[in-house]
């Protein structure tokens, strides 16, 4: 045990979490992989990005893509998952790409409903409901989720190939990817509102009295009102929810992968539980200083988290 903990450690050591930067905590908890592994997690989370960059970037300046583009931004998403799930394809990146897919089997149903999260916020600004913005999950964040958990449960075989993981991957990738998400848009509420952003549903905005010009206005520094605290309030609920239906899925895969990933899906946790942490519904302001933890604070978690590591068998 104490040999564990100490390759955890030399791996710690060699993470600088000033460089760390965007909230990649899929890739802090996929450092302690072995390093094939870790290039993996690293490419499909780049590679989700540079399609959700895209369609974010556009509406951070224009508010909304506008009709006549959005035949023409589903088309760049459409070519975009195409070009790595498909044979014949003449980019040597995209080659590099569906070659780390196939090694490690990752399953192409996550780039699938991640590809259509994103044809979604083509087509919409924001979530007219919270059923619709839950159902949205199931493609923006469950994605890279499974993803990670993926890449903890398959073995590697004599022969070189992986074997698929003996527990349902996107059963189990769900709470967590539900938990982050609803922690990551009230993290991100500042920020978002800053760049023409809401994820907060429709009905929710009304039933608590509020509209998009008020969440604005707050994200930009003024009051925070009563009704965006009782908001607040119900998404901090329905996350906690999700926390306690995550610590019941860990505890129920660590046994069925190693320990490194035991501890991977441990850390990864923590990081949003960190985020959860500093969430006041009553008292809380929701600027991006308030509700990011510093690299200093992250750097101190992961290290405790190490060190009260006790793997399953």
């Amino acid at each position: 045990m104490e040999k564990l903990i100490e390759t955890y450690l030399k791996v710690f050591d060699r993470l600088d979490f000033e460089k760390i930067i965007d909230h990649p905590n899929i890739l802090i908890a996929a450092n302690f992989w072995d390093s094939d592994r870790f290039e993996a997690a690293k490419t499909c989370y780049q590679l989700m990005r540079a399609i959700d960059d895209m369609i974010d970037n556009y509406k951070s300046i224009n508010c909304e893509i506008a009709k006549e583009d959005r035949s023409h931004f589903e088309q760049e998403v459409r070519l975009w998952i195409n070009s790595v799930t498909k044979d014949g394809t003449s980019d040597l990146q995209n080659k590099k790409t569906s070659a780390i897919l196939e090694r490690f089997k990752i399953p192409i149903w996550t780039l699938e409903v991640f590809a259509r999260s994103m044809i979604y916020d083509i087509y919409h600004d924001g979530f007219a409901s919270l059923e619709i913005f839950l159902e949205y999950c199931s493609g923006a964040s469950i994605a890279p989720a499974s993803v990670f958990v993926h890449l903890c449960g398959i073995t590697p075989m004599p022969s070189g190939e992986y074997k698929d993981p003996v527990f349902d991957v996107r059963k189990a990738a769900t709470p967590c990817a539900v938990f982050s998400y609803i922690v990551h848009i009230i993290r991100d509420f500042q920020k978002d509102q800053h760049n023409n952003l809401t994820y907060f549903a429709d009905d929710q905005i009304e039933k608590y009295g509020l509209d998009r010009s008020q969440l604005k206005a707050m994200g930009n520094g003024e009051k925070i009102s009563t009704g965006f605290r009782e908001m607040i309030r119900t998404y901090y609920n329905l996350a906690n929810e999700y926390r306690f239906k995550t610590l019941q899925m860990i505890g129920e895969i660590k046994p069925l992968v190693a320990p490194c990933y035991q501890l991977s899906l441990e850390i990864i946790f923590e990081l949003y539980l960190m985020v959860f942490e500093r969430i006041n519904p009553d008292q809380g302001i929701f600027t991006t200083i308030e509700l990011n933890p510093t690299p200093r604070e992250i750097r101190n978690r992961v290290y405790q988290t190490i060190m009260n590591f006790k793997p399953v068998a």
